[in-house]
């Protein structure tokens, strides 16, 4: 979800962004990956996904937080983050590959053939970070 950084109205529904979809911008402006027009003010406003910042989150085992993705945002900002599905997942200690995770509640738990093992994504969290 994103705020209005102009009025302060957050939006009600989730947006998704990604690298693949492009929207032009009013005016001929360029374009972004993401584009809202904000209901209270009618201001335009934009979010890109800054070329080659998407990156995987290892499981090296500091459970820190980490950068996986980082936004060009223009008049808007994000307040809060939903992952739903299709992210993928490779088991530490076999390298066996899960498809299509579904992280929407937050926690997913699959089993590893070759461990002979249940494993998992428990207590997901996430913070955004302004970078200038």
């Amino acid at each position: 979800m994103f705020k209005c950084q102009s009025c302060g109205d957050k939006s009600e529904k989730w947006q998704y962004i990604t690298q693949e979809e492009s929207v032009p911008l009013k005016g001929g402006r360029g374009s972004a990956n993401l584009v809202i027009k904000c209901k209270l003010c009618g201001r335009e406003n934009s979010a890109d996904i800054f070329p080659d910042s998407v990156k995987p989150y290892t499981g090296d085992g500091d459970r820190k937080m980490k950068t996986i993705v980082s936004f060009d945002c223009r008049g808007m900002e994000p307040v809060d983050f939903s992952p739903r599905n299709g992210w993928q997942c490779e088991a530490v200690e076999t390298g066996t590959k899960f498809d299509d995770v579904d992280l929407s509640e937050k926690e997913w738990v699959d089993y590893d053939e070759k461990a002979k093992e249940t494993v998992g994504i428990y207590e997901l969290t996430h913070q955004f970070v302004r970078q200038k």
